[in-house]
């Protein structure tokens, strides 16, 4: 068998460059889950009732939702949603200051070509065990036209929900109705720009917002019911990095990804997620103001050598192939 010296050049760069950026992530409490059911974890949300667990799903699924225990990664409870739909494309989870657990199938991989998608909503259990629950389900549409989105974010103080698109020209931040309407259709209205995202969350408090893309996590003040200054907020590079949601104690963030037995990162709020708070401000229609430096560039720039260093491993191959 012939040495391929470009490949295993190419694959120790990669191998090197996806290593853990030093001191983006406290490993402490980060755990794996360890269901081999969930290969999709999509969404994550703290339990209010349930300390040290956490609800996560599948985006391609049946209507059913996980609690995860933090300190083993094994499964206590499945909640199969009763009185919903198939779901399409479930991608985000939130629990609500009602104690309610609200799942969004808010997906669309066709860059918005569904007329409508929907919410779920149902009580947390009292009890963790396997069961079925009668759900509520939000019919949602968008008021300048379809949307794909993976972030449903429940603001904790008011109930209120919003949503964080992802389409082709960007990212925009959408405030639903001041109560959700089960009888009719929701209409969620754009509030701000914001980067194209796979998760957010409101801390506790909901003094602020966290978005988070593949490369890349912000925070922003929460003011008035929209978007204040926003701060470089510290990310783990993850194979596939999805989801997003604060400790129950407001002091940590915890980062999920998919695939088999994946990794749960969590990040303490230290004064480096702190040291750019005031620095940017939103413009006057609403929009983030652009970085000026700040971890989001970084954590880019480190994103992109890592893909130019798989591109480098591909390009090898065929090179070599060809010679063959």
């Amino acid at each position: 068998m012939r040495s391929f010296p470009y490949v295993t050049g190419a694959a120790a760069l990669v191998l090197l460059l996806a290593a853990p950026l030093p001191a983006s992530a406290d490993d402490g409490d980060a755990f794996t889950i360890e269901d081999s059911r969930i290969t999709e974890s999509s969404g994550l949300a703290a339990s209010r009732a349930h300390p040290g667990v956490y609800w996560t799903h599948n985006d391609q699924d049946e209507p059913r939702v996980f609690a995860v225990d933090s300190k083993t990664g094994k499964t206590l409870a499945t909640v199969t949603l009763r009185g919903v739909g198939k779901p399409r494309d479930m991608e985000a989870i939130s629990v609500g200051p009602d104690g309610n657990v609200y799942v969004g199938d808010i997906g669309d991989n066709l860059n918005g070509s569904w007329s409508h998608v929907w919410i779920y909503k149902f009580p947390e259990p009292k009890a963790l065990k396997d069961l079925t629950v009668t759900a509520t389900q939000y019919t949602v549409k968008y008021a300048d036209g379809a949307r794909n989105a993976e972030a449903l974010m429940v603001h904790p103080k008011t109930g209120r929900v919003y949503i964080a698109s992802k389409n082709e020209d960007g990212g925009g931040l959408y405030e639903g109705p001041a109560r959700l309407s089960s009888s009719g259709t929701n209409t969620f209205r754009r509030i701000a720009e914001v980067p194209w995202v796979t998760d957010g969350a409101f801390s506790p408090d909901g003094k602020e917002l966290v978005l988070r893309s593949y490369f890349s996590a912000r925070g922003y003040a929460w003011e008035n019911g929209g978007l204040g200054a926003d701060h470089r907020v510290s990310a783990p590079i993850q194979g596939q990095a999805e989801s997003v949601t604060y400790t129950v104690d407001g002091k940590a963030l915890m980062f999920g990804s998919e695939g088999e037995q994946s990794e749960v990162k969590r990040v303490a709020l230290g004064d480096d997620s702190e040291s750019d708070r005031g620095g940017n401000s939103p413009s006057g229609d609403g929009s983030p103001a652009a970085d000026d430096g700040g971890s989001d560039r970084s954590s880019f720039t480190y994103g992109a050598i890592v893909l130019v260093g798989a591109t480098a491993l591909v390009l090898g191959i065929k090179r070599l192939l060809r010679r063959d």
